[in-house]
């Protein structure tokens, strides 16, 4: 899952509500801070893999990594 947050007095606070259980330990990974056609470009990439996810055009990485073997 992706959620959008800002910081505010030093908390994140998410940008919209999510349905996650009160307790839920959610990892947070800083992100260097990119320029406009960067983070354009990343925006491409990330809905074109999740087309790729809804069209099925996915393959299991064990598989690819077993072929890759040749096994």
């Amino acid at each position: 899952m992706t959620f959008k947050a800002h910081v505010r007095n030093g908390r994140i606070t998410l940008d919209e509500p999510t349905n996650l259980p009160d307790g839920t330990e959610v990892a947070l990974e800083e992100i260097a801070e990119l320029d406009d056609g960067e983070r354009e470009r990343l925006e491409a990439a990330i809905a074109e893999s999740d087309e790729d996810i809804r069209a099925g055009r996915v393959r299991d990485a064990f598989e690819v990594i077993d072929e890759l073997r040749g096994r």
